[in-house]
């Protein structure tokens, strides 16, 4: 099994700025793409970004410019750096990786979501 621990969500101020990390652990061959996305209240879920095993990224139209997706693969981690944040960025945000487990099967997993507030 794969698990994902979420952290560095929080409540900030308009303008500021927040790092969100997932670290993936258990029976991991290799992780393919990592993304992170966003579900605001009485919304759908929404790709904010997402970067593959090489580093390519693809970053919603709504944040490009203010956030930042990275990745260690290494660590297994996967980073969102979001700087000049508005109070629309206000949302949970999920961190959602596939990959291939020990056994080689594929996977897909979500974190448990971690909350990001803007607000003054």
């Amino acid at each position: 099994q794969v698990q994902l621990v979420e952290s560095g969500g929080g409540l900030v101020q308009p303008g500021g700025s927040l790092r969100l990390s997932c670290a993936a652990s258990g029976s991991i061959f290799r992780l393919n793409d990592m993304g992170w996305y966003r579900q605001a209240p009485g919304k759908q879920r929404e790709l904010v970004a997402r970067i593959d095993r090489g580093g390519t990224t693809i970053d919603a139209d709504s944040v490009k410019g203010r956030f930042t997706i990275s990745r260690d693969n290494a660590k297994s981690t996967v980073s969102l750096q979001m700087n000049s944040l508005k109070p629309g960025d206000t949302a949970v945000y999920y961190c959602n990786i596939k990959g291939t487990s020990t056994t080689f099967k594929y996977f897909e997993v979500w974190g448990q979501g971690t909350l990001v507030t803007i607000s003054s």
